[in-house]
């Protein structure tokens, strides 16, 4: 498999993920024509994807879904529940094309496991699977539990959310302290040092690569949370560069993983 992250952030998310015999977006929050423009970039066309999944409905994770599935007839993926929410978002995917998961679930050679996130709306990550190797995307979030740390355990790679950092968050003077509660609660986002937990965690079940996701534009940076998080898991002498590689996801074009 190979995984790429296109764009991470608030402005707009999309992950492309492909085995032998699949090409898969993971959400699409950019434009039908900025989605186009970055897979030519790495040389995939659009009506060569296969399936589009959605997290959730968030505006920031499907907006250019509408066009570019009902363009190219593509497949969109997506849970019951959060079916129930883009009706009046996604008007122009087919019926034919409107796909539901409930559990596990496979294309051709990949393997997708579900599992729920607590979020202020219905919301997925995600673990793909082809034989021995794993890949996992899990973001927007206000907390992890043991059932999605389980999941995504042995991932060779993980897109880890590190939403924001909770100093920045509060002595920032743009979000009113409700906004700030809302990303700082147990269904909103999670922060660095969750994150640096969570690659503590994954570092001992074998994970070697880790690319921090979703930033916050007001309340992260990436030098600040790779700089955070690297000095964090130190304490507990993990070593990046060692035991685990940390990337940082931004809304540019990121880095082609192969796991081999």
């Amino acid at each position: 498999m190979r995984v790429i992250n296109l764009s991470s952030g608030s402005d707009g998310n999309l992950t492309y993920i492909e085995s032998d015999q699949q090409k898969i977006l993971l959400d699409d929050g950019l434009s039908c024509n900025e989605t186009t423009k970055r897979l030519e970039i790495i040389g995939m066309k659009p009506y060569q994807i296969n399936a589009i999944i959605i997290s959730h409905e968030h505006s920031d994770h499907i907006k250019g879904i509408d066009l570019f599935s009902s363009k190219y007839n593509i497949p969109v993926y997506a849970h019951s529940e959060v079916w129930t929410t883009l009706d009046d978002k996604l008007k122009k995917v087919s019926s034919k094309n409107r796909k539901i998961f409930d559990g596990k679930f496979s294309l051709c050679d990949i393997d997708i496991d579900p599992v729920e996130v607590p979020h202020d709306v219905k919301c997925f990550g995600f673990s793909f699977n082809n034989d021995d190797k794993k890949i996992s995307v899990i973001t927007d979030l206000g907390h992890l539990n043991e059932k999605i740390l389980n999941s995504i355990s042995e991932s060779q790679i993980v897109y880890l959310e590190a939403n924001y950092d909770k100093d920045m968050l509060y002595n920032g003077t743009k979000y009113p302290l409700s906004l700030k509660r809302r990303i700082d609660g147990p269904n909103g986002h999670l922060s660095n040092l969750d994150s640096a937990k969570a690659i503590e965690f994954l570092t001992q079940t074998g994970t070697r690569q880790v690319v921090l996701s979703h930033l916050s534009k007001e309340n992260n940076t990436p030098s600040f949370a790779y700089n955070f998080i690297t000095k964090e898991i130190l304490k507990n002498g993990i070593v990046e560069g060692k035991d685990i590689r940390i990337d940082v996801a931004t809304p540019n074009i990121g880095v082609f993983f192969r796991l081999k």
